[in-house]
């Protein structure tokens, strides 16, 4: 795989490795240990001997071997760890039984709605899809949902426990049951998506691997949901979104704020993509969130530059998407489209409406938000100060890098 690196190919096989011993044998929490013990193993064998021609049958006999010795070890002898005993091969023979091979479903998607099983709380389904499927660690799970990562590690327990608990088998669920889960996955496959277009903390300003995974996912879903507005909805939010990755960041790694961005650069066919889901889902109905939301990153996509994007409409669809939900962050972005449409001072008063909400208390984009629209109106010692403080709630490095380089710029450095 030319450009692969082994932890990108080891973060794409995670989850068919984990689903195929889940589909097999049914111990989530046991099954995730042997994964993960098998990918520690790769990750220090591949780079010295060089990526095996299957690595997935590979990483799918050492995790089981892994899990018969995790079994025996608790001394769980049932007929189940008898039969995964039988198909484990010898060290030196890797290629999977032959009923082990993917079928036609992805292990991916089944691993995903098994994960927002009813057993669990809407915040374990979120947590331990994240984890087990999108690949993130504990502790970016536990950013995303500000908690210490020591209570999201017992939060995550909890959920493999309660799904190896109900004993519900390793198939895509149908009917109603499909459609009890799908609101969790699509909110889980949201929160995968965002990690990866504007990543909460790290280096870097995104990271292109989790993005494209939940937009495979998100494809998967749309596959087997051909007629569901929300789904397609969601999908065409992504696709819209993802098309302006190549300019959100400059030649030395820098954030580009999209007003500032070269839109020659942004994917035409992902546009083209995204807008046609959206004109095709939202004449469907129940209109949704996500419908909205792709709505919206259609105008902007569309628009020839900054300058010629319909402001005023975007701002009718926030107050949609507010009558949908009480998100504060929705409310803030409301806020900005407010500005641009009516003015900074009108938008500068709904964000003084927002510093009461706790919920963005330690969240950068209300203070970056501020820092925007009192330099519009001319407060440049305000505006700098309100970078700075956006800077210091800020966990991703990149961000930080914008955000003091804003400040400087006010005070003439």
């Amino acid at each position: 795989m030319p450009g692969t690196t082994v932890e990108d190919l080891l973060r794409d096989l995670a989850p068919q490795v984990l689903g195929a011993l889940v589909r097999r044998y049914g111990h989530f929490d046991t099954a995730e240990d042997a994964t993960q013990e098998a990918l520690i193993a790769a990750a220090t064998a591949w780079p010295r001997g060089g990526v095996p021609d299957d690595p997935r049958a590979w990483l799918i006999a050492v995790a089981a071997r892994r899990l018969t010795d995790l079994l025996r070890r608790e001394q769980a002898r049932t007929r189940r760890e008898d039969t995964v005993a039988r198909w484990v091969r010898p060290a030196d023979r890797v290629a999977p039984p032959a009923d082990e091979a993917p079928d036609d479903g992805d292990d991916s998607l089944i691993l995903l709605f098994l994960c927002c099983h009813p057993a669990l709380s809407p915040a374990s389904q979120i947590a331990l899809t994240l984890r087990a499927v999108g690949g993130l660690s504990t502790a970016e799970v536990a950013r995303a949902f500000l908690v210490p990562e020591e209570t999201m590690t017992r939060r995550i327990s909890r959920g493999k426990q309660r799904i190896r608990a109900s004993g519900v088998p390793f198939r895509m669920p149908t009917g109603a049951e499909r459609r009890e889960r799908l609101a969790a996955v699509l909110h889980v496959l949201y929160l995968i998506f965002n990690e990866g277009y504007a990543r909460t903390s790290g280096p870097g300003l995104f990271r292109a691997d989790l993005a494209a995974e939940a937009i495979r996912l998100t494809r998967l879903v749309h596959r087997l949901l051909p007629d569901d507005a929300e789904v397609a909805g969601l999908l065409a939010l992504m696709l819209l979104t993802d098309a302006r990755a190549p300019a959100r960041v400059g030649p030395h790694g820098e954030l580009v704020p999209m007003a500032e961005q070269d839109r020659s650069r942004w994917k035409a066919a992902q546009i083209a993509e995204g807008v046609a889901l959206v004109s095709a889902a939202l004449p469907r109905g129940p209109v949704g969130p996500y419908q909205v939301q792709a709505a919206i990153a259609a105008l902007h996509d569309e628009a020839p530059s900054a300058a010629e994007t319909d402001w005023a409409q975007i701002t009718a669809l926030y107050e949609v998407l507010r009558g949908m939900n009480d998100n504060p962050v929705v409310a803030l972005n409301h806020a900005v489209a407010v500005a641009m449409s009516r003015g900074a001072p009108a938008g500068l008063a709904l964000l003084d409406d927002l510093n009461a909400d706790g919920r963005l208390a330690r969240d950068p984009r209300l203070p970056a938000a501020r820092a925007h629209l009192l330099e519009l109106v001319g407060d440049r010692d305000a505006a700098r100060d309100a970078y700075r403080e956006a800077a210091g709630r800020s966990t991703n490095l990149a961000q930080q890098r914008y955000l003091h380089a804003r400040a400087d710029r006010l005070t003439g450095n």
